[in-house]
Order: C-alpha cells, then sequence, then structure tokens
C-alpha cells in the first residue's frame, strides 16, 4: 500500500510538472509570436501616420482591425486623436483607458488582462511607436494592439484538455502500478515466508544430529582406550566444531521462531540487578582469561517486568561481544543507568569498552543478521554475526530501544531501554 502511495504521489508531481511546462510553453510561444508581429506592424504605421500628419490627409478608419484583429489610434502632439482603426466594441474602452494612463510602453509590447467575466476574460497586447518626420522630429504617437482573448481561451482549453488526458493516465498508471507491485510483493512475501519456514525447519532438523554427534564425541572423549594424542585432538577438534554448529543452529532457530511469532514471551517480575550481577559473576573468568577488568556497576534493587531469561541472553550478547573485541588490559562496565522506576516506567542499562571499535560506515549495519565488521576475527573468535541481530529482536519485543555509540581505536557503549511489559492475563 505504501508502495502504491508513494508512486501515486511520485506520478502525480511529474504530471503536475508537465501540464505546468506544456501551458508555460504554449503561453509564450502565442505572446512572442504576437509581440513579433505588433512590433513590426507598428513601425509600419507609424511610417503611414507620419505621411498622413504631414500631409493633413487622414483616413479616419481602415480595415486593418477586420483584417488582423489588431487596432491602432494616432494622436497628435497636443494629444488630439488623428487616425484610427477602431478596436471591437467590448474592448475599446478598456483600450482607451489604459492609452489614457499612459501605461502602454514605447518599442516594447506589454499584455492587459481584463478579468470581468470569469467565463470571457479579456486579453490584450499593446505597444506604442512615436511617429516622426524624415528629419526626426517628433509630431505624435502611434498606440497599435490586438485582440488575443481567443488565442488565451484557446490555450486555457489546450491546458484543460492536457490535465484531462493527464488524470486518466495517472489513474491508469495507478491502477496498473498498484496491480503490479501487488503481485510483486505478494511473491516476495512468499518467497520470505518459506525462506523463513526452511530456517526454522532446518535448524530444528539439525538439532537431532547435531546431539547426536556430541554425545558420540563425548563418548570417545570418555574411552580410556583411545591414548594417541593426535586422535584424542581430533576428537577435541569435533567437539569444538559441534558446539559452534549448534550455537549457529540455536540461533538461526531463534530468530526463525521470532519472524514468525512462534516464541512468546514469559513475563514475570525480577530484579533487574540481581541478573546484571548474576552475569557479572559468570563473565568473571573469561575476562580474567584475556586480563579484562569487569566491572558492574550497579546495586539495590529494581523490579521489572518481562522475560528474565531473554533479558539474560540479551545482556550477555553484549557483555561477551564486549570482551571478545576488546584487547588485554582494557576495561568492560555493564552499567544500570537508569533512576529506581521499578514497575512505574523504564530500565535502562549499557555496556561500555575500550576496544577497538567500530567506524560510522558499519553502524548503520551492526545489527543486520550475518554482518560481522572484521568478519575473519569474527571467525576465529567463533562469531557467526547473528548475536546483535537476536540482541535486537530481544529489543524490539520489550518494546525497546538499542543504541550504540563508537570510535575505533576508543571503544563502543551499547545503551538499552526497555519498556515495563504488563503480566499476560491468566
Amino acid at each position: 500500500m505504501r508502495l502504491t502511495v508513494a508512486y501515486s504521489l511520485l506520478m502525480f508531481g511529474l504530471f503536475t510538472i508537465i501540464i505546468f511546462l506544456a501551458h508555460q510553453t504554449m503561453e509564450w510561444a502565442v505572446t512572442s509570436e504576437q509581440a513579433r508581429e505588433l512590433s513590426e506592424t507598428v513601425r509600419a504605421v507609424s511610417e503611414t501616420e507620419s505621411t498622413m500628419i504631414r500631409n493633413g490627409v487622414y483616413v479616419g478608419t481602415d480595415d486593418l482591425g477586420n483584417r488582423e484583429r489588431m487596432f491602432f489610434y494616432t494622436y497628435d502632439k497636443s494629444g488630439k486623436l488623428q487616425n484610427y482603426s477602431r478596436a471591437p466594441e467590448r474592448i475599446e474602452d478598456d483600450v482607451l483607458e489604459v492609452i489614457r494612463q499612459g501605461d502602454v510602453p514605447v518599442n516594447d509590447v506589454a499584455v492587459y488582462v481584463q478579468q470581468q467575466d470569469e467565463d470571457k476574460p479579456k486579453v490584450l497586447m499593446m505597444t506604442a511607436c512615436d511617429v516622426r518626420l524624415v528629419t526626426g522630429e517628433k509630431i505624435g504617437m502611434v498606440y497599435l494592439g490586438k485582440d488575443v482573448s481567443a488565442l488565451y481561451k484557446g490555450i486555457k482549453k489546450a491546458t484543460y484538455f492536457y490535465g484531462g488526458i493527464s488524470f486518466i493516465a495517472l489513474l491508469t498508471a495507478i491502477m496498473l502500478g498498484h496491480v503490479v507491485s501487488g503481485r510483486v510483493v505478494a511473491n516476495m512475501q512468499q518467497a520470505y515466508i518459506k525462506q523463513r519456514q526452511f530456517a526454522a525447519d532446518a535448524s530444528h532438523e539439525l538439532r537431532t544430529p547435531l546431539s547426536v554427534i556430541m554425545a558420540s564425541a563425548d563418548l570417545l572423549a570418555n574411552d580410556k582406550s583411545i591414548q594417541s594424542p593426535f586422535l584424542q585432538q581430533v576428537i577435541q577438534d569435533m567437539k569444538d566444531e559441534v558446539k559452534k554448529m549448534s550455537n549457529l543452529v540455536g540461533s538461526l532457530l531463534q530468530i526463525a521462531r521470532s519472524d514468525n511469532n512462534a516464541e512468546p514471551l514469559n513475563v514475570t517480575e525480577f530484579n533487574i540487578i540481581s541478573v546484571m550481577e548474576q552475569l557479572g559473576r559468570k563473565m568473571q573468568p573469561l575476562a580474567e582469561k584475556k586480563n579484562i577488568t569487569l566491572n558492574v556497576n550497579a546495586s539495590g534493587e529494581v523490579m521489572y517486568k518481562g522475560d528474565e531469561q531473554k533479558i539474560q541472553q540479551l545482556m550477555l550478547i553484549l557483555v561477551d561481544n564486549a570482551v571478545k573485541y576488546t584487547p588485554e588490559g582494557g576495561t568492560v562496565t555493564l552499567s544500570y543507568d537508569g533512576k529506581r522506576l521499578g514497575s512505574l516506567g523504564s530500565i535502562h542499562f549499557s555496556v561500555r569498552d575500550n576496544g577497538i571499535g567500530i567506524s560510522h560506515e558499519d553502524l548503520d549495519k551492526l545489527f543486520e543478521r550475518f554482518f560481522r565488521v572484521d568478519k575473519a576475527r569474527s571467525r576465529s573468535m567463533g562469531g557467526n554475526g547473528l548475536g546483535l541481530a537476536i540482541a535486537k529482536t530481544i529489543v524490539d519485543a520489550h518494546h525497546g530501544q538499542i543504541d550504540v555509540e563508537s570510535e575505533l581505536g576508543k571503544g563502543t557503549v551499547f545503551k538499552v531501554t526497555l519498556k515495563n511489559l504488563k503480566s499476560p492475563k491468566k
């Protein structure tokens, strides 16, 4: 639906611009051509009127207006009317008023629109030219004009016609776009559903054989008859790889269940500070192994309603990543940043490290599935690029927000806000 609306707005804007440009082009073409014609004609009329005034011979009227829809009025130096070809009766008063006000430009063309009647606007084009003797002496002024109302009316009708055609084309384009986009989106949704179902089914089916392989590897590892150091190392390597595969399959299955909304939250009320302290104790051996200082800045009691197991997993992912990507001698800090809001509001905690940091180009892609900033380093550490994607699904399930700030070579901080969830009705 949003795709259709965006497409419709784009097409509407495009057609509007085309109609506007077409109208302006037609108006410019008509105006420039008529202006050229008036400029040439007023010079010819000025020469003729100069001869008449000099010789004292006046025609009084001629057929210029009947032939070309033009009209002119010639005045001597005293402002007395000497000769004319009358304008149509319906516009003559307007023409004489414009002349009396002195608004007609000399050697230039102006357009005058009298909008007294909306259905029949009066559109005039007028110019003026000095009447001079051969010696250059000015002896009068000739005002020449043309009634172009019919031309402008034609332009208006043409614009309406193009507008109607464009409206029909727009409706057709919108309907076709809606049908085509609907089919494309439907196919994409179907393919995406099948992809998610395949991931869920494959992950589920792989868990059993992996469990069997792990059990067999444990049996072999405990077999006292296997004394060869080489075989013992092979068995240990096999167990390590099975563990990696099991972790990957478990992550894929969790994401697939989250996509299908097949993993409901087990909402209970628990002390978030206790969860943080417990996680700190659990991660302490891993941090000490890398000579990393792990701090937990949290104390007291803050009750929170949510899925305790998921929140533990969320914190574990963030702290585990911080420890992995912090060099020896570094510091990782898990802090509770929110006030003691308890069940009245949200909780806020953060995980900060002074590790290798993340570039600004990679921050937007950080929560994408299978994205790894340093692929080689992630593989050597056993990463599969799903940890932060799972963390994001947990945060979204708790109607929260996760933000990240980082600078290369200085470290990273993840800030998490989680809203209290309502307990499910029994």
